[in-house]
């Protein structure tokens, strides 16, 4: 997990993000922004397999 934050620091930079300038700082935060809605969807995506696949096997025990 530690390599894939790492390629979405700012190229270049230091990993002390308090010598970012304001514009990787705003670009780092839309990247991790971007990556929390695909988590979201990703989430989103297992519930509704997870809710598809216990609503087929419940309807076989009634």
């Amino acid at each position: 997990m530690d390599d894939e934050l790492e390629k979405l620091k700012p190229a270049g930079l230091p990993a002390d993000m308090q010598s970012w300038n304001i514009e990787d700082l705003q670009n780092y935060i839309e990247r991790m922004e971007a990556e929390i809605i695909h988590a979201k969807t990703l989430i989103a995506d297992k519930g509704a397999v997870s809710a598809a696949a216990d609503a087929l096997f419940s309807k076989g025990n009634k």
